[in-house]
Formats: structure tokens, sequence, C-alpha cells
């Protein structure tokens, strides 16, 4: 393969991991070191929220390897509450805050309401004509809608990668189909699954082996056409997303790290 495959799960931050994943006893501030040592990449969801302290981004690069990657969200008050317009000092003091973490920055994801329609695409293109160069940006649609050569053709002008996605807003068999035309050097893949019905996160309780059957070879391919693929886990997708990671990365054949070594990695220290 000629790109880097990084996968990772949505979050770290769950109580219901401590037992199945995190070793018995964890206290939730040392979840993200801990999870560092499975997985060598992870999106943060708390940045949809609020901009983070720069001190809180600086503790998160110091928490985790050298070789790690954070993918962090927008936050929602430029994506959802500003739609994309008049949002660019509020978009700068967030990419300040992400620099905070160097080499450490994956990419920032775009994501999208479920009503923002191709009829705000000129927001989109403002938007994508401003992202700064140094940055990797991923836009997330949740309309089919937006699905057309020219937007495509409008990412892949400015490196934006769109966002693949296995979730309820777009059909897998569409986003398995675009994956063969990325639009940036780089692919971001979030699987999400159909609903938020899941709120026990301590275990697997969908199988979602047909799913990660079709899902293993696209990231293959995508590794032959772009130089990093990182992808995403959400707890919703089967219930526990480290397992559905561990399963991924054996389909794919990246080293897997079993939940028992974390514990015996922390005897050590």
């Amino acid at each position: 393969m000629t790109a880097r495959i990084r996968i990772g799960t949505q979050g770290w931050n769950y109580d219901d991991w401590v037992g199945p994943f995190f070793p018995d006893g964890t206290r939730a501030p040392d979840y993200l070191t801990i999870y560092a040592r499975a997985f060598d990449t992870v999106e943060v969801d708390s940045t949809f929220y609020a901009i983070p302290a720069a001190k809180v981004v600086r503790g998160w690069a110091r928490r985790s390897p050298d070789d790690f990657a954070f993918a962090l969200k927008l936050p929602q008050e430029i994506t959802h509450e500003k739609r994309l317009r008049n949002c660019f000092d509020t978009a700068e003091l967030f990419f300040e805050r992400a620099r905070e973490l160097g080499a450490k920055l994956g990419p920032i994801l775009c994501q999208l309401g479920p009503d923002f329609s191709p009829a705000e695409k000129p927001a989109l293109i403002e938007f994508v004509e401003r992202v700064p160069n140094d940055v990797k940006v991923a836009v997330e649609f949740r309309q089919k809608q937006w699905v057309t050569d020219d937007v495509l053709a409008l990412l892949a002008a400015h490196k934006i990668a769109l966002a693949f996605t296995d979730a309820r807003w777009i059909p897998r068999a569409t986003m398995l189909q675009l994956t063969e035309r990325p639009t940036s050097d780089f692919a971001y893949l979030r699987l999400m699954g159909p609903d938020r019905a899941i709120v026990d996160y301590s275990r697997v309780q969908v199988d979602r082996t047909a799913e990660l059957g079709l899902w293993a070879p696209a990231i293959r391919a995508l590794a032959t056409r772009v130089g990093v693929v990182y992808t995403y886990v959400n707890n919703h997708f089967a219930g526990h997303s480290p397992a559905t990671v561990r399963d991924l990365q054996r389909l794919l054949g990246v080293a897997v790290v079993d939940p028992a070594q974390l514990g015996e990695q922390m005897r050590l220290f």
C-alpha cells in the first residue's frame, strides 16, 4: 500500500469503556493516554461544541505519542449556527488553536447539518476558498443532492476531502462509489451507523461484519490513491467502537492491540 491507514474512534471519553477496553479502575484523566496505546488517531467531538482553550489542546498533545494524529470537528457555531457565513474570525481562532497540536494535527472535519442544502452552495464556495493552505479539511454532506460533479470539482480544486460516511443520510453504495474519486491527497471515512438507538457503549450489539467487508477493500483501494486514509468509528455503528476498530484492523492487516495488553502496560508504570 502506498498510503498510511489510520483507524480510530470518534471520541475517547466513555465511562462504558472501562472494563471492556480501558483497564478496570482507569480514571477519566488517563483515558486518552491509554487509548493512544491502542490506536494512533482519534476524532475529537468536543470541539464541535466549543473552541478549546490552548492549554487543553496542548494537554492532548502532551498525553499522546509522537506519531499520534487528532482529527478535530469544526465548531457548530461555524457549521450550524452561522452556516459557513461571516464565520472566518471564528474559524481563524479555531485553526489557531488546532495548530497547537503541531505535527499531531490531522484533518479538520466540517460537518454540515442535515438541513444544509445545495441552495447554500455560495456559502460553501466562499468557505473553501478561504481555508488556509496549512490545514487539511474534510467536508461532510448530509444530503445526497450535494454529490455532483461540480461540487466534487470544487473540493478538488481546493484540496478539500469529501468525507465518506456510512450513515443514514447518503446511501452506502453511493459512498463506496465515491471512494473511487477522492478530492484530496488524504481520505476521511466515518462509520456512523443508521441511528442513535444504542445507549450502552460497553459491548458490540449489532453484527457489522458485512459492512466492514465492504469498506475494507474500499479503504485498500483508497490507499493506492491518497497519502493517508483516516477512518473513525462511532459507538452507534455496532455498540462498542474499539472492538469495531480492531475488527477493521484485522481485515486490513493492521497491527491490533488487545485490551488486555493495556492493563499489562499500566502495571509497568
